[in-house]
């Protein structure tokens, strides 16, 4: 069962409505120890204090917040607790935007957390989940976690709502910082035609459930063959290509993708035969994708 990592409240108003927050999130990467290179055991990160020159346990170390040079102020977790702020145990609702805001302050998302009502509280928090869906809104919050005040977003997300913490704005850095072309890029006629039909050969609905992380994958097929005491061969990376002709490598991309699309063609067409024909004067989708895929394959063929 999930485990809750934040109790509090809702707060808009004069109305309050306790909830949990619950990680939305999970890394599925491949973790490492650090090994010593000559026996291959794992190594030790010690706690190592210079004055007393001693190894010390985590547990007998404390926050220390530095005022000056070598001077700490220790801060205990009474000390965190007596913040005089709302946002401690409640997430203080600010107002409510447009979720089609030009803004981009809701671009740069740190953590994603589930919203989770207290049995008392589910009528009060699908009110506000479902004035959101219908009037297209998101709410802007202000929430401490882990020790630090976080701005935040509340949105409506399959039978719960998702809150996610954001950046501040002066966490964000400046696009000024990069070396951008003061003027725009003269793009010509032909190149921008050819730019959409690369773009319109590969869009499509998107389907998470499509991708998955093959790195991942490739890398764990590899540690599970040395483990058997197999020799992986090293692949030499492919040279990354460059870019001396544009309107070529448009080119040769809008053919790349119709050919990949071409592939799920021939089962298109069993579909399209098992089914009854249809008596409209509009052709079914599928008989248009047949049509639309058969002169692909004769080229192919031809």
């Amino acid at each position: 069962m999930a485990r809750s990592m934040w109790k509090g409240a809702i707060q808009f108003g004069l109305v309050t409505i306790p909830v949990k927050l619950y990680l939305a999130t999970e890394s599925k990467g491949v973790s490492f120890n650090m090994l010593h290179e000559t026996c291959h055991d794992r190594i030790q990160m010690k706690t190592y204090c210079p004055t007393d020159e001693v190894y010390i346990e985590r547990g007998d170390t404390v926050r220390g917040y530095e005022v000056a040079s070598g001077q700490y102020v220790v801060v205990t977790d009474e000390d965190l607790a007596a913040v005089p702020l709302k946002t401690v145990r409640s997430i203080e609702i600010e107002q409510f935007v447009p979720v089609d805001a030009p803004s981009e302050s809701t671009r740069f998302v740190k953590q994603a957390y589930y919203i989770e009502p207290e049995p008392v509280a589910r009528k009060a928090f699908y009110l506000l989940k479902q004035v959101l869906a219908e009037r297209g809104l998101r709410a802007i919050a202000k929430i401490v976690l882990r020790d630090r005040e976080q701005l935040a977003a509340i949105d409506p997300f399959a039978s719960t709502m998702l809150l996610s913490t954001l950046y501040w704005p002066d966490e964000v850095r400046s696009v000024g910082d990069l070396q951008l072309p003061d003027a725009e890029i003269e793009v010509k006629p032909a190149e921008l035609a050819m730019a959409q039909q690369l773009v319109d050969a590969m869009a499509g609905e998107f389907n998470a459930a499509e991708y998955h992380d093959e790195y991942r994958e490739a890398l764990l097929n590899i540690i599970e063959a040395k483990a058997d005491g197999a020799e992986i061969s090293h692949i030499a990376p492919a040279p990354v290509g460059k870019v001396t002709d544009l309107m070529a490598a448009l080119e040769a991309s809008v053919a790349a993708a119709k050919a990949s699309r071409a592939v799920a063609a021939p089962q298109t067409m069993v579909e399209a035969k098992a089914r009854p024909a249809r008596k409209t004067a509009s052709k079914p989708a599928a008989e248009e994708e047949v049509e639309e895929a058969a002169p692909v394959r004769r080229r192919r063929t031809a």
